[in-house]
């Protein structure tokens, strides 16, 4: 009831017609296992209303170096709690349990660089776990060196160069410290089903609880919440599909992605998303501050 208090008070925006660059880019090859992805965000220049400036992101295991180029954002819910936290213009941001909502006071131009826990954990040498359900300055985490190159990054005045100043500084420390990781694939699953191997092989007679006390120092969360925001992914992405092709049965996607039945799989993605299925569909067709969830690879 309280979450659904919450979202009575968010307002409700529609998409607008254009204007709004938004797009997710791939990462070179090289950085593959521990980049997932570079999102780019402006509205910069667009007559969006208050409602419209609010960003739903829906709980995941990754991490994300963010930076503002222009505006500023604000979170304003965390799960069911309502916060006024305010984003510090360059920010790591750890994983997520919860959804969350931000908001932008106005106009705003973003980079946003989706980095795996295990990397984020290698490179920095701060553990994870301390990092879950938090939003703090990039220097925090990160050394002198990789703030002179966030400055850098800052400075910069188009997308490809951003990126470029960004991946020409990762790429020699990631080739350091990528063997010693356990991300050897850029796919979700893959470092799940990872995870779930290298906790059972780290030790003779490893039981059930000392597995899981170590994926989730590795990761941050539990292994079962790590699966079921993996099923989530693969479910929502197979949802948009028969969506667009107007043939969604939700009772026959939940058998299909292996829920026990639909109440099932609507539970989990409310816990994921905060809506339910059908009401996230809507959202995501309807209002841009859904913008997160109709982002595709280019």
């Amino acid at each position: 009831m309280r979450s659904l208090e919450l979202r009575m008070h968010l307002p409700v925006a529609t998409v607008p017609e254009s204007g709004v660059r938004c797009a997710l880019l791939a990462p070179r090859l090289s950085l593959a296992s521990c980049v997932r992805g570079h999102i780019v965000r402006s509205t910069a220049g667009l007559a969006l209303g208050p409602e419209q400036r609010y960003n739903h992101f829906p709980a995941s295991p990754l991490c994300a170096i963010c930076w503002l180029f222009q505006g500023g954002a604000t979170v304003v819910q965390r799960g069911d709690q309502a916060i006024c936290e305010v984003t510090p213009r360059i920010s790591l941001i750890g994983p997520h349990s919860v959804p969350v909502v931000s908001h932008n006071p106005g106009p705003v131009e973003a980079l946003m660089v989706a980095l795996t826990p295990a990397a984020v954990e290698a490179l920095s040498g701060v553990p994870v776990s301390s990092l879950v359900n938090r939003v703090v300055p990039l220097e925090e985490v990160f050394g002198a060196a990789w703030g002179t190159m966030a400055q850098e990054v800052l400075r910069a005045t188009d997308d490809a160069r951003r990126i470029a100043l960004f991946e020409d500084f990762l790429e020699p420390r990631w080739e350091l410290v990528r063997d010693g990781t356990v991300l050897r694939a850029d796919r979700f699953h893959y470092w799940v089903e990872n995870l779930a191997l290298r906790a059972a092989q780290s030790g003779v007679g490893v039981g059930m609880r000392q597995m899981e006390r170590r994926i989730k120092q590795w990761a941050g969360q539990p292994l079962r919440d790590l699966r079921r925001m993996e099923r989530a992914e693969e479910t929502f992405f197979r949802a948009m599909a028969s969506h667009q092709r107007g043939s969604l049965d939700w009772a026959e996607m939940a058998v299909d992605c292996g829920y026990a039945d639909q109440a099932h799989l609507c539970r989990d993605v409310r816990r994921n998303t905060g809506h339910s299925p059908t009401d996230l569909l809507a959202a995501i067709e309807q209002e841009e501050s859904f913008w997160m969830y109709r982002l595709r690879d280019q």
